[in-house]
């Protein structure tokens, strides 16, 4: 394929004017959301309550998402790839991690391997287990020569597993995060808040605005806009309570903003625990889900009916959500042709986010008309990593896994759900070595089409950005390809 070359010239042109400006407003923002990360370090971390507080604020990549899903550069300023399987990065220059050191393309060399050995937990471990080797002809240029051709390549390293880290402080970043972003880390008080401050020396696309960035942790809905309402939060980029938050539209004092994300709201099954072995069952649970009733009780029907683990955000994405419709007299018919005509009782494992415990209100009381009796058990996060992600002890969860790429997830078999298809995996890997974008469209559509007629998980429908902030906060993202909110972005502006 013939080389292609992406150069940042919207960034170029941005950097002319360098240093912080000087801007009238509000020293310090305060953002609520309602998980706190279990640590700082989004490489070595799964939960997405860590990219949600780290990635384009404390970490960047070589390349970055815009809000609609489109990739741009970021610490790279242009690339050129031959045959998707020799990628050359060319890094920007002046760029300095929050420590003062500079970056070079040491510092992307060592990252990539780190996420390879043998300690790494990167969740994307794969997308560097790939790269044959990793060269560095000078300081600011990166060459990467991959095992398998990746046409998928610059939007993996978008993610914050990709996040470039510094070798001097790669092993504290958990707890004392440096990177290379518009904020730099200041203290974390467990269970309540993080506080942020501008760093200085940022030469981004973007000078960020705000000197001072408090991230509060509130997971209760209620209190998220109690706190809003009496000043004590300027900008909750997820709404808990959608349907409280809308009281608020006609008040001239917010603004209420509805996008989409890349996140699919779905019950993950553990395809290794019987009875989810059995496809008959799982496709009899699908037909007992009402997707838009689920949708309404949870999301107020913001969401769009999805089929497989990627959404419209997603270039590459089909429509799937017709292969199972709610259909209680099928459901009943696969129950008993699978054995299970008097259904079974099975645990719903669950993280305590306001959203995710509706749906499973309203999920449990859906599979009790076709005899399934779940148990809902809430667990802490770290206790859902531990006894869920890791252990696998667990027959359903609830998730929205917001980052790009997920239904790749599917593509390991010891990943969550344990789904092991040997004609999923192949499509996936053919569709990343495609020379072509036709190639590669099919490949992808076909590898779609398969699993959603595998059931491996039950997508209900896209996840929403339902965000609310108060009106002199502008510059915030209405759809996020990602879970990311990238408070470099942000402006006061007093109105």
């Amino acid at each position: 394929m013939k080389a292609r070359q992406l150069v940042g010239l919207a960034m170029a042109a941005a950097m002319i004017f360098g240093g912080v400006p000087a801007f009238a407003g509000k020293d310090n923002l305060v953002m609520a959301l309602a998980t706190e990360p279990p640590g700082l370090d989004p490489t070595m971390q799964a939960s997405t309550a860590v990219s949600e507080v780290t990635w384009m604020n404390l970490f960047e990549g070589l390349t970055r998402f815009d809000q609609d899903g489109k990739i741009l550069p970021a610490l790279a300023e242009s690339w050129t790839h031959e045959g998707n399987k020799v990628f050359t990065f060319k890094l920007r220059s002046g760029v300095k991690f929050h420590d003062g050191s500079e970056l070079s393309s040491a510092d992307v060399k060592f990252t990539f391997e780190r996420n390879i050995s043998d300690k790494s937990t990167n969740k994307r471990k794969r997308v560097f287990a790939n790269m044959e080797s990793i060269e560095t002809p000078d300081p600011l240029t990166v060459k990467i020569t991959l095992k398998e051709p990746s046409a998928l390549l610059p939007f993996f390293l978008a993610e914050a597993t990709a996040a470039i880290l510094s070798p001097k402080s790669a092993d504290k970043n958990g707890t004392n995060p440096i990177g290379t972003g518009p904020y730099k880390f200041v203290s974390w008080t467990r269970g309540d808040s993080l506080r942020l401050e501008r760093f200085a020396d940022y030469k981004g696309p973007v000078m960020p605005e705000f000197p001072r960035v408090t991230i509060r942790f509130i997971n209760d809905e209620n209190a998220q806009l109690s706190a809003l309402q009496a000043g004590d939060v300027d900008y909750v980029p997820v709404v808990a309570a959608i349907e409280n938050a809308e009281t608020l539209k006609n008040d001239n004092r917010f603004v209420l903003e509805v996008g989409t994300t890349q996140g699919v709201m779905f019950v993950g099954l553990n395809n290794k625990q019987d009875p989810f072995t059995n496809l008959k069952i799982r496709q009899a649970l699908y037909h007992a889900l009402d997707r838009e009733t689920i949708d309404l009780g949870t999301h107020n029907g913001y969401g769009k009916p999805m089929g497989a683990q990627i959404t419209p955000l997603n270039p590459y994405w089909i429509d799937t959500s017709g292969v199972y419709k709610h259909d209680i007299a099928q459901a009943k018919k696969l129950l008993a042709e699978a054995g299970k005509k008097n259904g079974f009782e099975a645990n719903l494992k669950i993280l305590p986010i306001p959203s995710t415990r509706r749906a499973a209100e309203i999920i449990a009381a859906q599979l009790s008309q076709v005899g399934v009796k779940v148990k809902i058990e809430v667990l802490e996060t770290a206790q859902w990593l531990e006894v869920v992600f890791r252990n696998k002890n667990y027959d359903m969860t609830i998730l929205s896994q917001q980052e790009p790429w997920a239904i790749l997830n599917y593509t390991d078999p010891k990943y969550l759900y344990q789904y092991d298809s040997a004609e999923f995996r192949a499509l996936v890997a053919e569709a990343e070595a495609s020379p072509t974008e036709e190639g590669l469209r099919e490949k992808l559509a076909a590898a779609q089409k398969r699993l959603a007629a595998d059931a491996p998980s039950l997508w209900l429908y896209s996840f929403p950005k339902v965000g609310l902030s108060r009106k002199e906060v502008t510059g915030f993202w209405k759809n996020s390809p990602l879970p990311a909110y990238p408070l470099g972005e942000l402006r006061w502006v007093q109105k």
